[in-house]
């Protein structure tokens, strides 16, 4: 399963569903918290609700709840009891602890991608999502609640990188990512109508080691699905890799067009191949 591009919509915006279904992205988030205003919710679970129960196993449907500490959580459970998406986001998440409480709460049971950086305390959580990897299909980051939850100005600097803080979370979502051997999930891009921006910014993320990304508005779709899937030469290279040591299988080092690799090239090959599906 791919997960390069996770297309957000507001949860109380019905009418915007089935484009979201029609954009190319490999999955979509039906978010009940950030988009909706507190008076649309009820609004939004009824039509998330609906929505999910008409596309159960179609697709790969998301559900953000709010989050656990808040009075709006158990509501947003409610309203998605027995129902069948694909996943639960879980944002302002603490680390294995709130993973497991949600686990907990959910019938039935189905994954959790957690956003792993918007409070302060998260942070020093993150490399313990590895305890409870088979209840994730991912792990994801932001920069938006945490730069507000310690009073910082701002995420990012006047070029729009990352401000060494938020650079921190990044990475350390990154390898707690692969730590758990899940999926690392960069964050969005807020400017949609800068696609060239957005490009440079996906193709960042995919050389760090993040396997998708997630979109705030269905023109990113197709420039983020570009970026994280490999091209014909990178395609062609992992399977010359991944011939020339199945060729040699008691090889630690070989030698392919005037180089010398060893077991960590073949294992970027392979994890090429994975994610072109090969």
């Amino acid at each position: 399963m791919r997960l390069r591009s996770l297309l957000f919509v507001p949860g109380d915006r019905p009418e915007r569903f089935e484009k979201a279904l029609a954009s190319g992205a490999d999955a979509v988030i039906l978010d009940l918290e950030d988009s909706v205003a507190p008076a649309n919710k009820p609004r939004a679970r009824g039509a998330v609700h609906e929505f999910v129960l008409r596309h159960a196993g179609e697709t790969h449907l998301l559900i953000r709840i709010n989050p656990l500490a808040s009075l709006e959580a158990e509501d947003d459970l409610a309203a998605i009891s027995g129902l069948h998406p694909f996943a639960i986001m879980l944002p302002k998440a603490e680390g294995a602890t709130s993973v497991r409480k949600l686990v907990a709460l959910l019938t039935p049971a189905v994954t959790i991608l957690p956003i792993a950086t918007e409070t302060p305390s998260a942070i020093f959580e993150i490399g313990s999502y590895r305890e409870v990897s088979p209840s994730l299909c991912g792990l994801t980051w932001g920069a938006e609640d945490l730069p507000a939850a310690i009073g910082a100005s701002t995420a990012r600097r006047t070029d729009g990188r990352y401000t060494p803080p938020y650079e921190l979370a990044r990475s350390l979502t990154l390898f707690a990512a692969h730590a758990a051997a899940v999926p690392a999930i960069e964050t969005v891009y807020p400017d949609f109508r800068d696609l060239n921006g957005l490009r440079a910014y996906a193709g960042r993320g995919r050389r760090d080691g993040f396997s998708g990304m997630m979109a705030i508005h269905p023109s990113q779709v197709e420039t983020i699905n570009h970026a994280f899937t490999p091209d014909t030469a990178e395609i062609a290279w992992a399977e010359k890799v991944a011939v020339a040591f199945s060729a040699r299988p008691d090889a630690g080092v070989i030698q392919l067009d005037g180089r010398m690799l060893d077991l960590p090239h073949l294992k970027l090959a392979l994890r090429i191949l994975e994610s072109a599906g090969r």
